[in-house]
């Protein structure tokens, strides 16, 4: 049993000589074995070699990528808020029609009411209070009458269309009529008023 085990160390010590190599410089040292120059040789070599034509054809096509998306992302935005502003523009009135709507209705009334009415006060009372109604929902809606008469002339806001003689000195120069009342939208005139002056 002896001999078995002496005769496997000496084979296994007899590979082992086999494959470690003698240094040729001589100096008594083993040489690397097979298996340590291999496992050198791989780690010498960089994992991840990549070629620099390959790198920069994925970076442009990346590159382009980005471009066709950011492209389109704007041309969609430009498009809906295109549509957007012809809304606005389409419908920007739809909350001032539906205030002037409830005046309509009284008008159409009091329309129904003159044919079959014959007090014609009754009428008349019905026209004052739907013109108050109307100059209720102009204010309302910042629209507010130019003031004119017995004021000095203002070419911003008034128009004189024409001049009469008056007997009264305070009144030259002033305003003493209002042919078309002017109104003006918060501070811009929409109408001018025309107006006629005493000399």
């Amino acid at each position: 049993m002896s001999k078995k085990k002496s005769t496997e160390k000496e084979k296994i010590a007899h590979e082992e000589k086999d494959n470690v190599k003698v240094d040729p410089s001589g100096n008594g040292q083993p040489a690397e074995t097979e298996t340590q120059v291999e496992e050198k040789t791989e780690s010498d070599q960089p994992e991840n070699v990549i070629d620099p034509m390959v790198d920069l054809q994925n970076q442009l096509g990346e590159a382009k990528d980005k471009y066709i998306r950011l492209s389109a992302e704007f041309d969609n935005y430009r498009k809906r808020t295109q549509r957007e502003k012809m809304d606005l523009i389409k419908y920007a009135s739809e909350d001032v029609m539906k205030s002037l709507l409830p005046v309509i209705d009284d008008f159409d009334r009091a329309v129904k009411h003159t044919h079959d009415s014959v007090d014609i006060d009754a009428v008349k009372q019905g026209l004052v209070l739907i013109q108050s109604k109307f100059l209720d929902f102009l204010k309302s809606n910042g629209v507010k009458e130019i003031e004119a008469v017995g004021l000095e002339l203002d070419t911003d806001v008034h128009e004189a269309i024409t001049k009469i003689p008056v007997d009264a000195k305070k009144l030259k120069g002033k305003i003493v009529d209002v042919v078309e009342k002017g109104y003006k939208l918060n501070d811009k005139v929409i109408r001018f008023s025309k107006v006629v002056v005493g000399e």
